[in-house]
């Protein structure tokens, strides 16, 4: 990683409109956590380039003849807890040629950026099948400085096996308060052995999965299509240079990648959780957004 801080990374990357929109949807996760314990009406204020319109109060920008949102204050912050997976599946390619891990990284920089804005606080949970972290909800920029360098200190091409379990058990342990819960992991996660835990975590918290795509070893083009043999980071399997680039095996890959990838969203629309998947640090921050407007949504 470059020595500019990762949240300074963000800030250079986050178009003003898409950051108002991202802090008002945002804004929604305060109102229905805290809904009735803090949240007072304060004024309101004309709509802005950006901000949520599901929050513009339609009967008062009829009397004003413009549109405007009405505001709340907020006496208590918001926990955001990132649940991190750091298993050696995290090491792989993701479609945009970066490392699944680079992908993941920016996820959570995204996440720290947009609370430290907002005041809010940013716990870390990361883990896999050998090693737990965890770290308190903190919001001071030097805090979550740390929290993304210790994240990234644990990807590791010899990391251990993945195991998500192990830090969605802790989440649901160690933090009582209602928090929005970012859970950034692979495309193959979360899988069927973790139901129970989304649907325990669930009932306590708000809860959404961020899952990095892995980049097809015989895709036709692309950051797959070189010369090099491909093997893959969880296994022994090697997949000789003069297997890659066949039409016929790429069509059947991507079948199975396909329905993989809607086993998985089925497996979260049966807990409820809403999920989005992401091929690079390019489009993060769309599909972040996306993903938090579909958050607020379902819980209206």
């Amino acid at each position: 990683m470059p020595d500019v801080s990762r949240l300074a990374q963000v800030r250079a990357r986050l178009d003003l409109p898409v950051a108002r929109r991202a802090s008002g949807l945002l804004e929604g996760r305060h109102r229905s956590v805290f809904k009735g314990h803090g949240q007072d009406f304060d004024d309101l204020h004309l709509y802005a380039p950006g901000e949520d319109v599901g929050d513009i109060d339609w009967k008062s920008s009829a009397r004003a003849g413009i549109p405007v949102v009405r505001r709340f204050v907020r006496e208590s912050n918001l926990n955001l807890v990132l649940v991190v997976d750091t298993g050696r599946p995290m090491g792989a390619t993701a479609p945009s040629g970066e490392t699944k891990a680079e992908v993941a990284s920016f996820c959570c920089a995204l996440v720290a950026y947009l609370a430290r804005d907002r005041g809010d606080r940013v716990a870390l949970v990361a883990g896999d099948a050998e090693r737990l972290v965890q770290l308190p909800p903190r919001a001071s920029t030097q805090d979550l400085e740390v929290l993304l360098s210790t994240v990234e200190g644990l990807w590791r091409p010899d990391a251990p096996p993945s195991d998500l379990a192990r830090p969605l058990d802790r989440v649901l342990s160690a933090f009582r308060r209602r928090s929005l819960v970012v859970v950034v992991t692979d495309e193959a996660r979360p899988a069927a052995e973790h139901d129970q835990l989304l649907r325990s975590l669930r009932v306590r918290h708000e809860v959404m999965v961020v899952q990095v795509a892995d980049l097809s070893p015989v895709a036709v083009g692309g950051p797959a299509a070189s010369h090099r043999e491909v093997e893959d980071v969880d296994g022994a399997l090697r997949l000789p240079a003069f297997l890659r680039g066949r039409a016929g095996l790429a069509e059947a890959a991507a079948g199975e990648r396909a329905r993989r990838r809607a086993e998985v969203a089925d497996r979260l629309r049966q807990v409820q959780v809403e999920g989005v998947l992401v091929d690079g640090t390019g489009d993060v921050v769309q599909r972040f957004v996306e993903l938090l407007g579909r958050q607020k949504r379902a819980r209206r």
